[in-house]
């Protein structure tokens, strides 16, 4: 029987709770499809940094080499620890250093879900560069705390790492309706997205099944709304995949319903798969998060490991459960009650 090697990483807040709903909705569809999930669970959180001052031990990267996948609940805890140090101590180093440079943000409406906009369907992926850009950490502060204090914040953007996200997204389209639009702003950007621009117009000559379409940010998070059911495969760079797929999330009912996998295409090193949403320290053990977005990230690395089966069942639990009204409304339905409509529904 083929055995997988998960490590876990729960996180803060609601995601230890998230983490431990969606490792047994995963065990139960991993044993319905003949392979088992060998999990070994990591502290590192920002409660962990205040007990050791780092986010993570200085050998956590290779420690985490040796898995086959990462799947990370939820970090952070703002009033104790700053988002700038959790961020760049924990998720980013991982993202960096194992070269999850695509980021994977699906947003759909499930079955049961009553999503703020007029518009009954849509389908969107985004892909967003997830390891350059504007979240390079390239930059410095001199001067600090006078009049004559100086602040840089430099984007990154090679020839290497564009021209690999946007050869993802290409694929993508290829695989979906044949459709992608590449986001930038450059009319106010002169340098960079004129680069990025560049490169879409080169490898679409590549690509020439593939109908695409340059769109500028602004007018990307209008399309967003107004008409999301004309989107495809959406690709853009750190900063502005950042911000598009927190408004996908909420188009499609909210963060509880948000997945993301943090994706190596070159398979040498793990993948990540993490909700988009944070630790909600405001609700943390109060047993009303919802799990979806994390068991929705579950079946993503399900399906990355190539066990598509168990992945697909997990989607079709989680689109059970959502149509018989369970998980539907925020704070409606416990944890513990959608986990268990999810099980049965294995």
């Amino acid at each position: 029987m083929k055995t997988y090697k998960i490590a876990l990483i729960p996180g803060d807040g609601i995601g230890r709770d998230m983490t431990a709903a969606a490792w047994s909705v995963l065990q139960k569809a991993a044993g319905a499809s003949g392979f088992t999930l060998d999990a070994a669970e990591f502290p590192w959180s920002c409660a962990f940094y205040k007990e050791t001052g780092a986010m993570m031990p200085a050998d956590g990267i290779e420690t985490l080499r040796r898995f086959d996948a990462i799947l990370l609940g939820a970090v952070g805890w703002p009033a104790e620890v700053p988002d700038s140090v959790s961020l760049h101590g924990l998720l980013l180093p991982i993202r960096k250093n194992f070269v999850q440079y695509a980021n994977i943000r699906p947003h759909r409406l499930l079955p049961g879900v009553q999503g703020p906009l007029r518009a009954a369907a849509f389908d969107i992926l985004c892909i967003r560069e997830n390891t350059e850009g504007e979240y390079s950490g390239a930059g410095g502060r001199i001067h600090q705390g006078t009049l004559d204090e100086v602040a840089v914040e430099t984007s990154i953007f090679t020839r290497r790492g564009v021209e690999r996200i946007l050869r993802f997204a290409f694929e993508q389209a290829r695989t979906r309706r044949g459709k992608l639009a590449s986001v930038t702003k450059s009319n106010a950007q002169k340098h960079s997205m004129v680069f990025w621009d560049e490169i879409t117009r080169q490898l679409a000559l590549d690509y020439p099944d593939v109908e695409v379409t340059s769109y500028h940010i602004d007018a990307m998070a209008a399309r967003m709304v107004m008409a999301p059911e004309t989107l495809d495969v959406v690709v853009a760079s750190n900063l502005f995949g950042d911000i598009l797929t927190d408004l996908g999330a909420a188009i499609q009912g909210g963060l509880g319903f948000a997945a993301s996998a943090n994706i190596n295409p070159e398979r040498n090193a793990p993948s990540m798969f993490e909700p988009v949403h944070g630790s909600a320290p405001d609700i943390a053990h109060l047993g009303i998060a919802n799990p979806i977005a994390t068991v929705w990230s579950g079946a993503m690395m399900l399906k990355h490991l190539g066990e598509q089966d168990a992945a697909d069942a997990v989607m079709a639990a989680i689109e059970t459960t959502t149509a018989s009204g369970v998980g539907t409304v925020p704070g409606k339905d416990r944890t513990d009650a959608i986990t268990a409509a999810l099980l049965a529904a294995i």
